[in-house]
């Protein structure tokens, strides 16, 4: 069976995205769009695909429509993917707001379409080695637990960083994302949050590119400290900063019973995994497993394949939608000062040990 796509979208992502569904051969593009033909049509010619416009896209064979647009424009491409009837698959967040996240998702299953949404390198061989070494047991049960993200931010590599400063950006959303996603792999879904956040900058300065020592303003916080409460008990403090230059902090640390855990780094999809029991030494786990380099569009791939088998695809709804209402209830309870309960639950993702193609 061949499964087509669409892709609206054709920003940084873009060509990470095309090189895992290429070695797919179930899977075909049919086209790519942006806001106009003209400008889908650099990336569209690279990889050999066709440039269309977004209307004509919605109206072709594709089946699944993959949208790579700026985290504002999530909501209102998604609406439309789904009001045209096909799946959609979208980067993250899922939207900008977790409002505009519960808007897609009721639209999804009033139409009864699949929707799924990055970050999928939790299906890469760092996450599930943790993921399956936790539930091996060997570290007891999970009480405690630090993540960091920190660095100073995209000025320094990124040509036009605008968007990362807009509303449903900033270090939380932008890249805290795949931590938290991480964690719900991990220790399942998040109970309450607390926490505290502040704006370092008022505006920052482009580095480099056409837009260089352009000032751009920031909108949202740029450094949060959010303490996450899951449902198993595990206490995790998250720090999201694009204020930091340098640090020397693990990306993600596990404490349980019978000893501790330093996973791989969320962004990644591989990555050194060390743990220790007790008071041993620490050692590095050498478990095997697929997707040790970028395969950024695997989980688009998954869900491709649970449609054709019509079984739940990892990369899901509800698993999103709760990621986006425990960055934004990080945020609020930031704001407020106060401890803010999750409305929403989701389900560990099935663990992933064999390639999926």
């Amino acid at each position: 069976m061949t499964i087509s796509i669409g892709v609206i979208g054709t920003g940084n992502i873009f060509s990470a995205y095309m090189k895992t569904p290429k070695r797919f051969r179930q899977l075909t593009v049919v086209g790519v769009a942006s806001s106009s033909p003209e400008a889908a049509t650099p990336m569209a010619t690279a990889f050999g695909l066709k440039a269309m416009a977004v209307e004509d896209l919605l109206a072709s064979e594709a089946t699944i429509i993959l949208n790579l647009t700026p985290p504002l424009a999530h909501h209102a491409i998604g609406m439309k993917v789904l009001q045209a009837g096909k799946h959609l698959f979208t980067e993250k967040p899922l939207a900008a707001s977790f409002a505009e996240g519960k808007e897609l998702v009721a639209l999804a299953k009033k139409r009864k379409l699949r929707m799924g949404c990055a970050p999928d390198t939790f299906l890469g061989a760092g996450a599930q080695a943790t993921r399956a070494f936790i539930d091996s047991g060997t570290l007891g049960t999970i009480r405690h637990g630090t993540a960091h993200f920190m660095c100073h931010g995209p000025d320094h590599w990124h040509p036009n960083p605008n968007f990362f400063y807009q509303q449903g950006a900033g270090p939380l959303m932008d890249v805290g994302v795949y931590y938290v996603t991480h964690l719900v792999n991990h220790l399942g879904p998040v109970a309450s949050v607390s926490g505290k956040a502040h704006t370092t900058y008022e505006t920052r300065v482009i580095a480099l590119g056409a837009n260089q020592g352009k000032r751009i303003p920031v909108e949202v916080p740029t450094h949060i400290v959010t303490h996450l409460n899951f449902v198993s008990g595990a206490q995790i403090v998250l720090t999201s900063s694009f204020d930091i230059w340098k640090h020397g902090h693990a990306p993600i640390e596990l404490y349980g019973d019978e000893g501790s855990l330093m996973g791989n780094d969320p962004n990644l999809f591989s990555g050194r995994i060390k743990f220790a029991r007790q008071l041993g030494p620490w050692e590095t786990l050498s478990e095997k497993r697929p997707y040790t380099s970028n395969a950024r569009g695997i989980g688009l791939v998954d869900m491709a394949l649970a449609i054709e088998r019509n079984v739940q695809h990892r990369c899901n709804d509800s698993l999103a939608l709760h990621v986006l209402e425990v960055m934004e209830r990080a945020l609020d309870a930031a704001r407020t000062g106060s401890e803010l309960r999750m409305t929403t639950r989701c389900q560990r993702p099935e663990p992933l040990s064999e390639k999926l193609f």
